[in-house]
């Protein structure tokens, strides 16, 4: 009988498996919890764990997406967000975010967010790391792309106006709001986050 070959071995020590993802991701939101968002490293995370850092990334890639799954959103990465919200013409930002947005959690009809969002707002800790991941990675990237005056008034504008439609279209929904296509959402909200992000703020 003929000699199977194993496949290539991936660099670096590969994860013991199953319960070292899990071991991982306690050891994450136990940082988080402690630390703060932003002081976090992958290094900090993998010490916690007794793992090494290689295998952190290797279940979950960088900080922004080890914090995602803490929250089990595992599958949203917000570089991809907010890439594609970013190229295009500035006139358009508003529209392409609120669209961004909406296709991103309509993908699952908003189980997603019906599973994670209450679970949030019922633990302490994570209810006050999210301004600082959306801070850090979502919308304080986007606001000092435009390089506009009073960036931190304008990202909390913009997240009220986001989490006013999300609790509408997914928590509470309103019809017809609910039940529209993402796109007519973009059209007729996006100039309002426009303003928000963009336009002359009342004094």
């Amino acid at each position: 009988m003929p000699r199977t070959t194993a496949p290539s071995p991936r660099r670096g020590r590969r994860p013991a498996g199953q319960d070292t993802r899990e071991q991982v991701l306690a050891a994450a939101r136990a940082e988080f919890s402690d630390r703060g968002y932003e002081a976090v490293s992958v290094r900090g995370v993998a010490r916690r764990a007794g793992v090494d850092p290689g295998t952190v990334r290797h279940w979950f890639g960088d900080k922004t997406q080890l914090f995602t799954a803490s929250l089990g959103l595992a599958d949203v990465n917000p570089s991809a967000l907010v890439r594609t919200v970013v190229e295009g013409p500035v006139e358009g930002l508003g529209e392409r975010l609120v669209r961004a947005v909406l296709e991103m959690w309509d993908q699952d009809g908003g189980d997603t967010v019906r599973l994670v969002v209450p679970a949030v707002m019922a633990d302490p800790a994570l209810r006050g790391l999210l301004p600082q991941f959306l801070g850090a990675e979502v919308l304080g990237p986007m606001v000092r792309l435009l390089e506009v005056s009073d960036a931190r008034l304008r990202s909390s504008l913009v997240a009220s106006q986001v989490a006013g439609v999300l609790m509408t279209r997914f928590l509470v929904p309103i019809d017809p709001l609910a039940s529209l296509e993402p796109a007519r959402v973009a059209v007729l909200v996006g100039p309002t986050l426009q303003r928000y992000l963009t336009g002359e703020l009342p004094g």
